[in-house]
């Protein structure tokens, strides 16, 4: 009882030792390790930056001028008035001042520079995540690859130890004289065969394994072993992919582009406040330096962009037709691949139903074939022969179950669920 408690005890160490990972978990460390990840955070400050500057355009804007001027010649009053003597002006000129100007009215342009800045942002955003999208898709492919290769190593192993069953049996007979040396010979190069078989398939698991780690940016132990994901189906799949919200994306962009049209249209009002000190000041007779104000207010109204308007929205047109387009031949391309993933997925599980069938026939034929191997009336490479065909069939039904487990993400994928 000791010795047992013992041996439970370390194989919980063991299992402790050893991670179970998922494809969930793989996926959202692939997503925080891979460098386009990054531009996430690029785009959204990017995005914020632009619609911060956009809004400082309602703040005052303050501007100082200074101008120092010496001219030809200077207007001169062209009347002589007797007894009065007026001095000419002076050719040298000066003039420092500050104006304050407040936007009143912008037409628009403030909130069309938003939108247009978090559309663009939007557009920025969903190209990452359709270059995610490629990254889970290599993800998922590992995945499956390394259940592959751990069930054929289980296959492996559990023909290994057939072939050690049907080794001992064969020593037996050779000693009771039903078998001889080259009986004995056959078995022990079926299991060297089964051996390098094993050690193939453990080379291509690490191999797998490393690029999971450089996808995920873990270390992963060759002892660590994967969740086999689950097999439920979803009945019906909404079109989830991101190429969607990248399309329209594009499509709030292309609005923002045609409203931004309207705003150039409109006119712009403000209201300024100007201080200076020069000379001469407002008094344009004087020499002498001088302070001044002057408040007012501007209009101002470009209608110049009349003349590229029409081109500009046909632009915007054909851009937005380009774009519908593309969404349409994406969208047909998934409805045949949805169709084509239904099809593969019915077939995979006709082909369990069948490899049932098929294991229980192999191991009936199986059996019996030892049973004449011990009366003598069939040769042991026949039996091996027997041995191998049980061990493929076995084989072919949990690779079955993987590849039916991978269409079904690939269906979801199609998808994007």
């Amino acid at each position: 009882m000791k010795h047992v408690l013992i041996s439970l005890l370390s194989l919980l160490m063991v299992s402790e030792a050893y991670a179970q990972l998922t494809l969930d978990s793989c996926k959202a460390w692939a997503r925080t390790n891979y460098p386009v990840i990054k531009q996430f955070d690029l785009v959204e400050q990017s995005r914020r930056f632009t619609v911060d500057n956009a809004s400082k355009a309602w703040l005052p804007q303050v501007s100082l001028s200074a101008t120092a001027s010496y001219q030809s010649d200077v207007t001169h009053i062209p009347v002589d008035i007797p007894g009065v003597d007026i001095p000419g002006l002076d050719k040298d000129q000066y003039d420092v001042n500050v104006t304050v100007s407040q936007q009143v009215y912008d037409g628009g342009a403030v909130a069309s520079a938003r939108r247009m800045a978090n559309a663009q942002g939007d557009v920025e955003r969903e190209r990452v995540n359709v270059a995610m999208y490629d990254v889970y898709e290599r993800v998922e492919q590992l995945f499956f690859g390394i259940l592959v290769l751990d069930e054929q190593l289980e296959q492996v192993r559990l023909l290994q130890d057939d072939l050690a069953l049907s080794y001992n049996s064969v020593s037996a007979m050779m000693e009771g004289g039903v078998a001889n040396q080259t009986d004995v010979d056959a078995v022990m190069v079926e299991q060297v065969k089964a051996r390098q078989a094993e050690t193939g398939l453990l080379s291509s698991r690490r191999s797998y394994l490393k690029m999971l780690e450089t996808f995920t940016g873990r270390t992963f132990a060759e002892g660590d072993s994967l969740v086999r994901p689950s097999s439920e189906v979803v009945a019906s799949l909404d079109n989830k992919r991101p190429e969607l919200a990248l399309y329209a994306a594009k499509d709030r962009l292309l609005d923002a582009r045609l409203g931004a049209l309207d705003v150039d249209l409109r006119p712009r009002l403000g209201v300024y406040l100007r201080g200076g000190y020069g000379k001469p000041g407002l008094d344009m007779l004087s020499n002498d330096f001088d302070a001044y104000y002057r408040i007012g207010a501007t209009l101002t109204w470009n209608i110049g962009s009349l003349y590229t308007r029409s081109n500009d929205k046909r632009l915007i047109e054909a851009e937005r037709q380009t774009n519908n387009s593309e969404r349409d031949a994406f969208l047909f391309n998934t409805r045949l691949q949805t169709e084509f993933q239904n099809g593969a997925i019915d077939n995979l599980k006709q082909q369990l139903e069948q490899d049932d069938e098929i294991i229980k026939l192999r191991e009936r034929i199986r059996s019996k074939s030892e049973t004449k191997v011990r009366n003598g009336t069939e040769t042991v490479n026949e039996m091996l022969r027997d041995i191998n065909a049980v061990s493929d069939a076995r084989l072919a039904k949990r690779l079955h179950e993987i590849q039916l487990l991978q269409e079904i993400y690939k269906l979801r994928n199609i998808n994007g669920q």
